[in-house]
Formats: structure tokens, sequence, C-alpha cells
């Protein structure tokens, strides 16, 4: 099955199991590109957020009017946090942000129970080294790889080069299938 992408200077379409680096400045501006890969020609999503909580994700969707309906959102922080929680079938939590394979397993889960385009958008490969280190990081990102290749689906993977060392980010190019990167002035190149 094959994917439409809405990102200056991508392909305008891949095909399902591809992986995605989003490489960025750690000051972000993202939330454009991001949103518009959720946004686009998909039936469900996923995000994984090991940077922000669930509200924030709720709100940045909201703010760039994607449809939530079809949004299931993972929280990583606010367990360890002590953050209340929302409820909701579709937020999803885990005891920690280094708890690598309840993440793992929320992904499989959730790509199990969706049918049809399913898109996970990962923010971020570099905070979940943050907690968990690089190595750790890397092998998350492989393994969720290996899922979007067994159930077709696609995903985005935010990284920030500068807090990953030259040979972790040479492991992190390898695993993925393509790179999209936004330089400090915002400008975007693609290499697929």
């Amino acid at each position: 099955m094959d994917y439409r992408l809405d990102i200056d200077h991508a392909p305008s379409s891949v095909p399902g199991g591809t992986a995605i680096l989003l490489l960025h400045p750690s000051t972000g501006g993202t939330d454009p590109i991001d949103t518009g890969f959720l946004r686009t020609d998909t039936d469900r999503f996923l995000v994984v957020s090991t940077r922000t909580t669930a509200r924030e994700v709720q709100q940045k969707l909201e703010h760039y009017e994607v449809d939530e309906s079809k949004a299931d959102i993972l929280d990583t922080l606010s367990v360890d946090r002590g953050y209340s929680r929302r409820g909701g079938e579709n937020l999803h939590y885990v005891t920690a942000p280094d708890d690598v394979d309840g993440i793992v397993s929320v992904v499989e889960r959730f790509l199990q129970d969706h049918a049809g385009k399913r898109r996970i958008s990962f923010d971020s490969i570099s905070e979940l080294a943050y907690y968990a280190g690089d190595e750790q990081a890397a092998d998350t990102f492989e393994r969720c790889v290996a899922l979007l290749d067994e159930y077709d689906a696609i995903g985005l993977f935010h990284v920030s080069p500068e807090v990953h060392d030259p040979d972790t980010l040479d492991r992190l190019r390898r695993i993925g299938d393509g790179v999209i990167e936004v330089s400090d002035d915002g400008t975007t190149r693609a290499v697929f």
C-alpha cells in the first residue's frame, strides 16, 4: 500500500513500511511537517511522545486542525512525573519515559488493533535517548521500523542531530528509509 506525502522536497508517496527520519534543530520548528504528515492520506495515527504530555499533543493537533478522532497518543512522561492523566481509550501511558518495551508494545498493539492506512509520529528518538541512552533509543527505533514493515504502516521519527555522536546518527540513518532535514533557518531538504 502506498501513502501520499505532503512534505516539501520529499517524494509524493512512499510504500508501507517506510520509516522517515526528521532531523531538526533542538529548537524545533517541526510542527507543520509533523502535523502535515499525520493529516495526509491517513485512517488512523499514533503519536508517541517522549517530549510532551498527551495534553500538549492534543493542543498541537487542535491548533493545526488535525482530525483528533483518528488519533491515539502515547504519553511517556505523565506517570513518571506524577501528572494527572486523562482517561480515554485512545490515550496510552507507560510507567516511565525509558520504558522501551512498554513503548514498543503500545506501538504494536496500535498497529494490530487498527486497519487501513496507519501512521506513527515518534517525537522524539533524541528525547528517548536522554532517558534510556543512545543504544536503547536506536534499538527502539529499529523495533518500531520492523513493526511498520510487518503491518504496512509508515512512520516519522524526530531526531535532533546535535545531541547524538556521529556513530549513533549513522546507525539511525541506516535504519531509516529516508531523511528530511530541517536547517536552522527552517529550510528543508529530503533524501530518500
